[in-house]
């Protein structure tokens, strides 16, 4: 199995998933660089994967499914290009010989999923749509807090190894605020400098892992002291609880430049 972001619009990636002679695709929000790269490769279509409706993840989909025949699949409670197959927690998809469970992940939008597979040339794999990104996480546009940070906790306990494919290129400018929020971390540090170097060289960053986002990732620290300090540095009166500490965290970054 092979594995390409294929990059769309200014900073989205619409991950790409073959096996040589078919594909899968995960919220192609346009179709032509889709179709261009299926041509290249002289791949079929096989299954689009959705993780939740905003248009820059879906506005491909009906375009690629008439091209193509491709079966799509998506959330169980958002309104989707129809028709397709609606999934939601506790199910799982067989893709290209691989079983891609449903985890229901709500916050950036109401009915977000994200789809895992722990079966993967040894390494799991996770599309994760906006929910988690490298060094950051999706903004609440229709969740709550307590809902974006329950839904980063059950990713956060996937095993260390499995990789993050989260569709946007935001590493750096995630960095930047981790940096501010937790400027003593090394491991943090050490990760800049090396995204800071693939995007040199115009290389993506992504994907992460689970294991270095519970390094660096201050939405995944809720819990440090160091993370609970900054936070209320930042809004004092913030609770030590990791709601509050969420909550004031992602406030902050909305606004951090």
């Amino acid at each position: 199995m092979h594995l390409i972001p294929i990059p769309a619009f200014s900073d989205n990636y619409i991950w790409a998933l073959h096996d040589g002679a078919q594909a899968l695709v995960v919220d192609p929000g346009e179709a032509a660089g889709v179709a261009r790269w299926l041509a290249q490769e002289g791949l079929r279509l096989d299954t689009i994967l959705i993780t939740h409706h905003h248009a820059d993840h879906t506005g491909g989909v009906a375009e690629l499914r008439e091209a193509t025949g491709a079966r799509v699949i998506g959330p169980a409670f958002e309104p989707m290009p129809e028709p397709l197959q609606r999934v939601g927690e506790g199910e799982s998809v067989e893709v290209l010989g691989l079983r891609f469970e449903v985890i229901e992940v709500p916050g950036h939008t109401a009915g977000h999923i994200a789809y895992y597979t722990p079966a993967l040339d040894g390494a799991p794999l996770l599309f994760c749509g906006d929910t988690l990104f490298s060094g950051g996480c999706g903004r609440l546009f229709e969740g709550t807090p307590a809902q974006m940070l329950d839904s980063l906790t059950r990713l956060a306990a996937l095993p260390a190894s499995t990789r993050v494919c989260c569709t946007h290129e935001y590493t750096l400018s995630n960095l930047k605020f981790a940096q501010a929020v937790e400027p003593g971390n090394a491991e943090l540090a050490a990760y800049t400098a090396h995204c800071q170097a693939q995007r040199a060289q115009n290389f993506p960053t992504l994907p992460s892992s689970i294991g270095l986002e519970k390094q660096i990732n201050p939405f995944l620290r809720t819990g440090e002291t160091a993370v609970v300090r900054s936070a209320q540095a930042h809004e004092p009166g913030t609770a030590t609880d990791a709601v509050s500490v969420f909550a004031t965290l992602r406030e902050w970054k909305n606004v951090f430049r």
